[in-house]
């Protein structure tokens, strides 16, 4: 816990240092969570200018020119290293190409058939859409993101493709480098915003209904997006972008929006929560959970239980006049799950969403 918050403190201070947020453009989002705040993210970030699709070309060396001059190819490109190949705006463009470094192409990663084809404002949103080696893009198809277990082929910067190593789905995926995985990670929180409410014809596909990541890539998605926190090109990406689009993707100004929409606290009795004080925590959670427990149900006799995301209740126990209880997680695998605390002689629970 105290690294996650160490990481999304230090992303939200990069974004303040270099981060050009028109004032007052987040305001309507102020004191908001869970669906109230992804909806008011949609009404803020939505109607962006829509560019042509052969526009791309001219906004990549905007968007996405590293400090050389080359393209910022995220499918080649060896942070902190040397690249097994560099391409140049323009001349690079595909074109045919027979392996890697033959040229460099626009990529859609969140596939364009996950929308329905050459769909607009979709098919050219700056935000899901990098340059990259045009030969790795063919690789990734319209495979989902995931982690690769046994890979059946890895390109010169380790991108893989093979089954998907992560719990709730053994399809094929490709799994990009770590060094962009949380770069990954909030253009598909953009995406679920930007087009809540406007996918419903959207085809989807095993990672997504819709727009809206599904249970198994949510949480895979959350941990890229902790893992790997908002980076200097990110925020200059998303000025760039701005610029170009006139919106844009809040999961990269504000980073803690990502846990207030999707793992924030659900409340299912609002009079019996200004009643007490329940304080469950770390979320995420690592090996344990800790229930602080104070105001009028600290009195008396206290039910806990727990269920996975299918509904399966996984833990259960009452406890009585205690304040500070410790249940053991370690045994749970990865996953979203709802903790519910009621008094015993009290029918509607608190309930508490997390994940591990």
């Amino acid at each position: 816990m105290k690294r996650t918050s160490m990481l999304l403190g230090l992303a939200i201070i990069g974004q303040l240092l270099f981060s050009q947020i028109p004032s007052g453009y987040y305001n309507p989002a102020n004191g908001l969570s869970g669906t109230a705040l992804q909806q008011a993210l949609h009404n803020i970030i939505d109607d962006h200018d829509t560019q042509t699709y052969g526009a791309l070309w001219n906004a990549f060396p905007d968007t996405d020119k590293k400090s050389n001059g080359k393209v910022w190819d995220v499918y080649s490109d060896v942070p902190g290293g040397t690249p097994p190949y560099q391409f140049t705006f323009y001349s690079d463009q595909c074109g045919n190409y027979g392996g890697e470094g033959d040229c460099y192409n626009r990529e859609h990663t969140f596939p364009k058939s996950w929308f329905g084809g050459e769909v607009y404002p979709m098919n050219s949103d700056l935000f899901h859409i990098y340059p990259t080696d045009g030969y790795v893009n063919g690789k990734r198809s319209n495979f989902p993101f995931g982690e690769v277990g046994s890979a059946s082929w890895t390109s010169q910067n380790g991108c893989k493709v093979g089954s998907n190593n992560y719990p709730g789905y053994n399809g094929t995926v490709f799994e990009p480098i770590d060094a962009y995985k949380g770069d990954l990670a909030r253009n598909y929180f953009y995406m679920a915003s930007r087009y809540l409410g406007e996918d419903n014809s959207w085809p989807g596909s095993p990672m997504v209904n819709g727009s809206q990541p599904k249970e198994w890539a949510l949480n895979m998605l959350f941990e890229w997006h902790k893992d790997d926190p908002v980076s200097q090109k990110e925020l200059d990406r998303n000025d760039a972008v701005y610029d170009i689009q006139d919106n844009r993707n809040p999961f990269i100004d504000h980073p803690e929006y990502v846990d207030m929409i999707w793992f924030n606290t659900a409340v299912t009795d609002e009079g019996l929560l200004n009643r007490v004080n329940f304080n469950v925590y770390p979320n995420p959670i690592v090996d344990e959970i800790f229930v602080r427990v104070a105001g009028e149900a600290s009195e008396g006799d206290l039910l806990i239980s727990i269920s996975d995301g299918s509904g399966r209740k996984v833990f259960s126990a009452e406890y009585t006049s205690e304040e500070h209880i410790s249940i053991d997680a370690s045994r749970f695998s990865k996953g979203f799950y709802f903790l519910s605390i009621s008094k015993t002689d009290h029918t509607t629970p608190v309930v508490f969403k997390f994940v591990k």
